[in-house]
Order: structure tokens, then C-alpha cells, then sequence
């Protein structure tokens, strides 16, 4: 029996691989995140950056509050002084990661509509210019707040383990990243919802 809470497009391509079967009936349905501002989703993902998800909420709230309305618009973050960034919480890097978003955001680069005529790749590439702003975090964004259906994050530590927990895998290394890539051609063009899964059966799915 197929859970009814994924579409039959979904089911045909996932249910063809009965190991990701089995944790989607014991999972429980996805919710959405879908967002429209790439820019204050990345800002909360810098700030999130190595801290743990309750410290990085109250630093992020801390953020957002020295601004009005709680919006940290782009030409206000670049205004505002190094020590009230600092006050909230952010590092000195971050504070510098946090205006190269900013500053990005400004000459109009994170539009919805430019963002949302781009595919996965070249986005990647688009949003990596931005010093402090790696792969995996994009990789987020795509499938989070643009839920992009076909994104497989295989640098990702919790894929790696729950992918290494439910399929047996022993590798390590570039010969697991190799294995893993293998497995999820198996789940084209729904990566994502398979490794959205992945993280549920867990219980460690990105905030």
C-alpha cells in the first residue's frame, strides 16, 4: 500500500525503489516552506551557519529586531554600524557574509522573477558569487524555499548517514558520494521529495 499523501507521479518513479517505499510509509506527509524571498532566506542561513537551530533563531530574531518593521532590508544592513551587528550575535565574518548578501540583494540580483527563470545549476553558480554562500546552502534554498523538485544534496551529512543507515552503505569518502549518486538517478526527477525523506527518517531535517 502507497501512502496517499504523495501524488502517483511521485509514487511511480519512488515506488520502483522499495527501500525508499518503506520510509515513506513510515513517514509522515511533507510540509511546505515555499518562499518568494530568497533574500531573507538567505540571510537566515547565513546567520544559521555552524550554530545550533535554537541558537541560531533567538540570533536571527535578534537581527531582524534592530530594523523596522523586523525587515532587514538590503540598504539597511549596509548602513547599519558593525557594532550593532555584533550586539545581536553575529561574528565579525558573518556580519561581512551577511552584507555580501546584502549587497547582492541590492544591485537586484536576488528578484524573484530572475531567480525563478533560472535552472538548479546555473542558479547554484548565480548564488555561490556571493562570498560566504557555498553549495550546500543554495542547495537548501532550491529545495526549501524554491521547492525544487529535483535537488540531491550529496555533501549533506544526514543524507550521508541516512542513506549509509537504510541501504547498508560502507563506503567513505568520493567511492560513498559515487554510491549515493547512483541510487538517487533511481529517484530522477524527484530527488528532492526522496531526500526530504531521507532527513524525516531520521528526524534531522534542515530548519
Amino acid at each position: 500500500m502507497h501512502p496517499d499523501f504523495i501524488s502517483a507521479d511521485v509514487m511511480a518513479v519512488l515506488g520502483k525503489d522499495p527501500v525508499m517505499v518503506t520510509i515513506i510509509q513510515q513517514g509522515r506527509p511533507l510540509k511546505s516552506s515555499k518562499s518568494e524571498d530568497l533574500y531573507y532566506k538567505l540571510l537566515s542561513s547565513i546567520v544559521s551557519q555552524q550554530l545550533s537551530t535554537k541558537v541560531a533563531a533567538v540570533i536571527f530574531r535578534r537581527f531582524t529586531e534592530l530594523f523596522p518593521a523586523q525587515y532587514p532590508h538590503p540598504y539597511l544592513v549596509l548602513e547599519t554600524p558593525d557594532e550593532s551587528l555584533r550586539s545581536a550575535g553575529l561574528s565579525f565574518q558573518k556580519i561581512g557574509y551577511v552584507r555580501n548578501v546584502a549587497a547582492f540583494a541590492a544591485e537586484n540580483n536576488l528578484a524573484h522573477a530572475t531567480i525563478d527563470a533560472m535552472e538548479d545549476e546555473p542558479l547554484i553558480k548565480h548564488l555561490t558569487q556571493i562570498k560566504g554562500v557555498g553549495r550546500w546552502t543554495v542547495e537548501m534554498l532550491l529545495m526549501f524555499a524554491l521547492e525544487r523538485p529535483d535537488v540531491f544534496p550529496v555533501d549533506d551529512l544526514g543524507i550521508q548517514n541516512a542513506m549509509k543507515k537504510h541501504y547498508g552503505l560502507e563506503e567513505t569518502g568520493k567511492a560513498l558520494k559515487l554510491r549515493m549518486q547512483e541510487i538517487a538517478e533511481n529517484w530522477r526527477p524527484y530527488r528532492t521529495i526522496a531526500s526530504k525523506y531521507l532527513w524525516q527518517s531520521l528526524d534531522n531535517t534542515p530548519k
